[in-house]
């Protein structure tokens, strides 16, 4: 397992890492050290890091209405989100039947992709509903 996620975990820093531990630090007896001594030298690590480079991507073109227009409902697989896309599709029924509803579940796990759902919605749907929980 990688350290820093291991450290994670447990609820500590990866600033742990950089150098010998705190116990270790304190029970040593040092001499003091002058300003030009390398002796006094400490090396520091930025916890925050240096952010990635964002690719802003602009929103899909809306539409004018969803009469005669397909919708895709994708179950992302969180707990009880089929059961929220099943209600839209049952209001959707009863309020908009002249909007036709696709339910699918989404392959794999919600960070991972579905190539195949997302060729199929492109081809054959107009909207989608994603349930993403949280």
């Amino acid at each position: 397992m990688n350290r820093r996620k291991l450290l994670s975990l447990l609820g500590m820093s990866p600033v742990l890492l950089t150098g010998t531990s705190v116990q270790a630090q304190h029970t040593e007896k040092k001499a003091p050290v002058s300003k030009n001594s390398s002796q006094g030298k400490l090396t520091a690590v930025n916890p925050k890091g240096t952010p990635p480079s964002i690719q802003l991507i602009p929103m899909a073109p809306r539409l004018d209405g969803l009469d005669a227009k397909t919708v895709y409902l994708v179950d992302t697989g969180f707990h009880g989100s089929d059961t929220l896309l099943h209600q839209v599709e049952a209001w959707f029924a009863r309020n908009m039947p002249q909007v036709t509803i696709v339910f699918r579940r989404k392959a794999g796990p919600y960070s991972e992709d579905d190539p195949k759902l997302w060729k199929e919605i492109k081809e054959k749907g107009n909207a989608v509903i994603m349930a993403v929980g949280h």
